[in-house]
């Protein structure tokens, strides 16, 4: 696997060469995209791409952890958590990438 990193420049980029804004405006567009995605998680809402995957916050309660290295317990408190589910579409893709 290659050890390429897809990059908000590389994502503004496509957007000028496949709709032809300008590089300014592809860029503004993509960080528009983005800001929205993360206002709406950042509300708790769930962000939905069809054909890509369902983003969502989840809220996980306070427990009990153990240190590996000494077996201490370890309390661990609640947070809130980002999650990606990807569509079935995305995980075939990806598979079938692998074929290669």
């Amino acid at each position: 696997m290659g050890e390429k990193t897809l990059t908000r420049m590389d994502l503004s980029e496509a957007v000028f060469r496949e709709v032809g804004l300008s590089r300014n405006d592809s860029a503004q567009l993509v960080e528009s995209v983005l800001q929205h995605m993360s206002d709406a998680l950042a509300r708790g809402e769930q962000v939905k791409i069809s054909s890509f995957g369902t983003f969502s916050v989840r809220d996980k309660g306070a427990r009990i952890g153990r240190n590996p290295k000494t077996g201490d317990e370890v309390p661990i408190s609640p947070r809130r958590v980002l999650t990606f589910r990807p569509s079935h579409l995305l995980k075939d893709r990806v598979a079938a990438g692998n074929r290669n």
